[in-house]
């Protein structure tokens, strides 16, 4: 297993992350579903359930809850491929656990195993990867693309 490091900034002394995130590592996520996380078609019998893009959210939450601790100042994460298959609805007011597994990592991109349940059963599952950053260097690129015509 190789250790995090950025993404090639062009800078020969790059810095490295406080430590390696093994294969292993889990990051956990909790909510419990309100209104605000459900679909926005619940009408005419359709009842208020997860939506997709929430649970995402969610899943890459704690994705990221894994590798936060080994993060230096200044790093940050981005996803960067993500396949979820959501199969299972969850009413407002469940409680929902998501949990991603790192499964490989390979320097600044890091790969997870995710799997979602509610109170009663698995309602999702997929794979993740997030990338490693310079927060600032991020930044700059973003402002470059804000001042382009």
């Amino acid at each position: 297993m190789r250790r995090c490091l950025f993404a090639d900034t062009g800078v020969k002394d790059r810095k490295r992350m406080q430590g390696v995130v093994k294969i292993g590592t889990v990051g956990e996520e909790r909510f419990v579903v309100s209104e605000q996380h459900s679909i926005d078609f619940a009408y005419d019998g359709m009842p208020q359930i997860l939506s997709s893009p929430w649970l995402i959210w969610f899943l890459e939450h704690a994705a990221r809850n894994a590798v936060l601790p080994h993060l230096e100042p200044g790093e940050s994460t981005v996803g960067v491929v993500i396949n979820v298959e959501h199969f299972a609805a969850t009413p407002v007011g469940e409680e929902v656990v998501c949990r991603a597994r790192v499964i490989y990592v390979d320097g600044p991109l890091i790969s997870f195993q995710f799997e979602a349940y509610d109170e009663h059963e698995q309602i999702a599952r997929g794979m993740h990867k997030l990338r490693i950053i310079e927060a600032a260097r991020l930044a700059n690129r973003v402002n470059k693309k804000r001042t382009q015509p």
